[in-house]
């Protein structure tokens, strides 16, 4: 008899771990809808998943936080179920040789900046932020980034007052042996390691990130909206454009195009400089253009015909694509670019994306997206150095990362009607 939970979800096969439980895959009996299923042992020492549902439901309908669909126990296991979710941007990051170039990471940070802000304003502090914990959706929200394993979570305010809750910091006065040099040891190279030195080679946009970050007293808020501004300016300032390509959706095409040689011509309207057939570049400027027309980055014409949609996300038919964050509401009262400076260079940038992204008039041209022309040519692609030790590691969530970026599905039969 196959394993069930909750007599609503059939148990399938390991898929991943998190902070303190086992994920599988696991598929709803009536609808065959596939969803993701935490085990955790109700022996274990320090039972986390009762108190990460609880978290979840505090956060729930935000943009980019899965969906509970069930919790309980079953047998000798703590059991929740929630949404299936893509590959971690730590399996992007090795399915890309671990180098993203500066529009993938901008692309990126704009995302889980919001993230973190609905994150602090639901009075919690996640304390386990890492390239393992932001995922990418499934299908039609392939494009949207999503925030999850909370077992680490802690509430830093009081919800009502507002007030901080004081205590101590969860590192102070820890007694772990090998491990507390281990710490000791990760705290003299943060503190000996400058700003500068780990932004050498990078837009100073970085380093004025951590700069101000590293500035802020316990009881400050942070300028969520200035953090997304500065790596906005940086974004137009480089002339990309914010179509919601990234290295990955690049490099599956690629693959695909030397595994299935395309049936038939893709067409034109996309530059070959992008590689990327005219359904693929045309779908995620409109919708894309939605998502950076909420989120206020360029100033825009009210003769503008503006459209509205919901989350942009893959299903390999590009035409009905949404875009990830239109209706976030950590972009919807921020000032960001369209504020800031008033060059007239500047505002030929701004310009320059608005005309591509937000305007559905705007006639097609056979140029690629900035964006695309400059992956191989930007200041230096975001990597990390490479460890002996992540080998093995990364053999392992190879196959994993590869089966969720399966959902990038490309058709070139489709094209996007404005």
């Amino acid at each position: 008899m196959e394993p069930r939970v909750g007599n609503k979800f059939r148990l399938g096969r390991k898929i991943g771990s998190g902070s303190f439980g086992e994920i599988y895959l696991g598929t709803n009996i009536q609808t065959n809808e596939e969803v993701a299923i935490k085990l955790e042992s109700v022996k274990t020492k320090h039972p986390q998943l009762l108190y990460e549902s609880k978290l979840y439901r505090i956060l729930q309908g935000g943009t980019g936080i899965p969906n509970v669909r069930w919790f309980g126990v079953e047998g000798d296991y703590n059991v929740l179920v929630m949404d299936l979710l893509g590959p971690s941007l730590e399996d992007l990051f090795n399915f890309c040789s671990r180098k993203l170039s500066l529009k993938s990471v901008l692309m990126l940070a704009d995302q889980m900046i919001n993230r973190v802000e609905f994150v602090h304003s639901k009075s919690f502090l996640h304390r386990d932020l890492k390239p393992d914990n932001f995922l990418m959706g499934l299908g039609r929200r392939a494009n949207q980034v999503y925030i999850i394993d909370f077992g680490l979570a802690k509430k830093y305010r009081d919800s009502s007052t507002h007030q901080h809750i004081p205590y101590s910091l969860p590192w102070q006065g820890l007694k772990a042996g090998n491990k507390k040099q281990k710490y000791e040891k990760i705290s003299e190279k943060k503190v000996s390691t400058s700003i500068e030195a780990l932004c050498r080679g990078y837009p100073t946009e970085f380093a004025s990130y951590f700069h101000y970050c590293r500035s802020l007293r316990f009881n400050d808020k942070p300028d969520y909206a200035y953090l997304k501004r500065i790596f906005r300016d940086l974004f137009i300032r480089e002339g990309f454009q914010f179509d919601y390509v990234f290295d990955w959706t690049i490099l599956k095409y690629q693959q695909s195009q030397l595994t299935t040689p395309p049936a038939r011509a893709l067409g034109s309207g996309v530059g070959t400089s992008s590689g990327m057939p005219t359904a693929i570049g045309n779908a995620d400027r409109h919708a894309a253009g939605q998502d950076v027309q909420a989120a206020g980055m360029s100033p825009m014409d009210n003769s503008r015909r503006r459209t509205t949609s919901g989350p942009l996300m893959y299903s390999g038919s590009f035409a009905k694509q949404k875009n990830p964050i239109a209706n976030d509401p950590a972009t919807k009262d921020s000032a960001y670019t369209g504020q800031s400076g008033g060059s007239s260079k500047r505002a030929s940038g701004r310009e320059a994306v608005a005309g591509s992204e937000f305007d559905p008039q705007r006639s097609r041209t056979t140029d690629a997206s900035p964006g695309h022309k400059h992956l191989n040519q930007q200041r230096g692609p975001v990597e990390s150095s490479s460890d002996p030790k992540q080998t093995g590691r990364n053999t392992k969530n190879y196959e994993a990362a590869l089966k969720g970026i399966e959902g990038l599905q490309f058709e070139s039969d489709e094209r996007n009607q404005y």
